[in-house]
């Protein structure tokens, strides 16, 4: 009969998947992109408001590193397009990651960069957007929690 699934259920599926699926890769991804993203904004920010001008190695480093953020920030946002699939749990746990990445890069943004009003606005930015994203995840998984719970 159509309707009699004698198949493995869907959660033995998942967990019987390479290892690309993995929660471990998923969850790195995550972490490279917005660990990247946070260092750029971070490095970028506090080169952008240096009081004077900065001698030329100096330049140089800050250029090296905002390139070295610019690489982990794109690997991680070609292995989340390209690579791994982003279930609605990881959404929820990446929304956290990125919510905690823009508190601790406000916080050293603020402590660090000349001009907290600058550093203020961008932290404030980037909380939230974060807390918005966290929000989005966590309906939208309880959204299919709850449609999951009606087709069972």
């Amino acid at each position: 009969m159509m309707g009699d699934s004698t198949g493995p259920s869907p959660d033995d599926a998942l967990a019987r998947l390479s290892g690309s699926l993995s929660r471990t890769r998923r969850i790195g991804a995550v972490v490279a992109l917005v660990a990247g993203l946070a260092g750029l904004v971070f490095v970028g920010l506090l080169w952008a408001t240096e009081p004077g001008a900065l001698p030329g190695r100096t330049q140089v480093a800050f250029g090296g590193l905002m390139a070295l953020c610019l690489v982990w920030s794109g690997y991680g946002g070609w292995a989340l397009t390209r690579r791994v699939p982003m279930f609605a749990l990881d959404r929820v746990v990446a929304a956290w990651i990125a919510l905690a990445a823009s508190v601790l890069t406000t916080a050293g943004l603020v402590a660090v960069v000349p001009r907290q009003g600058v550093a203020s606005v961008v932290g404030a930015v980037l909380i939230g957007v974060s807390a918005v994203l966290a929000v989005r995840a966590h309906l939208r998984r309880a959204a299919l929690l709850r449609r999951k719970r009606e087709l069972s």
